[in-house]
């Protein structure tokens, strides 16, 4: 049964055994191996996978199906009251396209399940928190397919799936870390998925005066300047003046340039230029578009302690 945590958001029900798990795919083309891969490992564990419909296409130019058709499957799967929870195959582009239908936002508000994955899913996570409704940041199809059977993330996923979804990591130092320990509503995704949100309904990266937030971010592909110019929104905004921690996962395939040799060298100027030196930042967190991507509760609430030997992330309350 779901239940709502000391924020008010909205825990969905733990899966059971014979449980539907929906797949969908509400972005970007994926290879039919990913899908069946995915399916054949829920299976596996003693769930039913529920391919649909346009989970493998035909695909519509870069998009894993048209706008039409992702958008029903998606909507089937919320509504759906036979399927406990829903794994989206891949990200890539296109999520945000279902944000515009407004169906969409009421179905999470009276179906609330899970929804998992990460990449350009982080504009449906946004969608979930907006609907009072925590999510699972994490592995998707390809990972469950290639990676072994007993990897950790996949491990941690279900985990967080069929029991209370109670974090519990501990991470090795970086050079880049500010030692701090904070709590806070767990909330982030993609840097710039959830930078092109700005101003909308579903800007989770606009933290109020009041609010509580550990900020977790990755990416992959974008320049160092790039990711700065994102970071700089966020410090004109005051995000980066009220959350109370920060995430920095894993940003890859990009390049030195004249000015940093790294996005966390980038980075850790741009919190000295700014000022923020209060608040624990842990550097290095593995999560984005590496092998050991660790799933992430969002809207759960959740200490973040950040020591010279390590960084521990812990939830604190469902």
């Amino acid at each position: 049964m779901s239940r709502e945590n000391m924020k008010g958001k909205t825990c969905p029900s733990k899966l059971q055994k014979g449980d539907k798990i929906a797949i969908v795919s509400p972005a970007t083309v994926v290879k039919e191996e990913y899908v069946e891969g995915a399916a054949d490992y829920f299976r596996q564990e003693g769930y039913q996978p529920i391919v649909m419909p346009s989970a493998k296409g035909p695909a519509f130019g870069s998009y894993a199906a048209t706008h039409a058709a992702r958008l029903r499957d998606l909507i089937d799967a919320i509504e759906n009251p036979d399927i406990a929870a829903i794994l989206c195959a891949r990200g890539g582009y296109g999520c945000v396209h279902l944000l515009a239908d407004p169906r969409l936002l009421a179905a999470v508000k009276r179906n609330p399940k899970w929804i998992v994955g990460f990449s350009d899913v982080s504009a449906l996570h946004a969608l979930w928190l907006k609907a009072g409704v925590m999510s699972i940041h994490g592995p998707m199809a390809k990972h469950i397919t290639i990676e072994s059977s007993d990897d950790p993330c996949t491990e941690s996923l279900l985990n967080l799936l069929s029991q209370d979804p109670i974090m519990d990591y501990s991470v090795s130092p970086s050079p880049f870390n500010r030692i701090g320990k904070a709590k806070g509503e767990l909330r982030g995704g993609n840097l710039a998925v959830l930078n092109g949100l700005a101003s909308t309904p579903f800007d989770i990266l606009s933290v109020s005066e009041n609010e509580e937030v550990i900020l977790f971010i990755e990416d992959i592909s974008e320049a160092i300047y790039a990711v700065e110019r994102m970071l700089m929104r966020l410090y004109l905004s005051g995000t980066l003046s009220r959350i109370k921690g920060l995430i920095i996962g894993q940003f890859t395939e990009y390049r030195p340039d004249k000015n940093f040799v790294s996005i966390e060298e980038m980075i850790d100027a741009l919190l000295t230029r700014f000022g923020v030196n209060d608040i624990p930042v842990a550097f290095n967190f593995p999560v984005g578009h590496v092998s050991n991507n660790l799933p992430l509760v969002e809207g759960s609430l959740v200490e973040l302690e950040v020591l010279p030997d390590g960084v521990t992330l812990k939830t604190i309350s469902l």
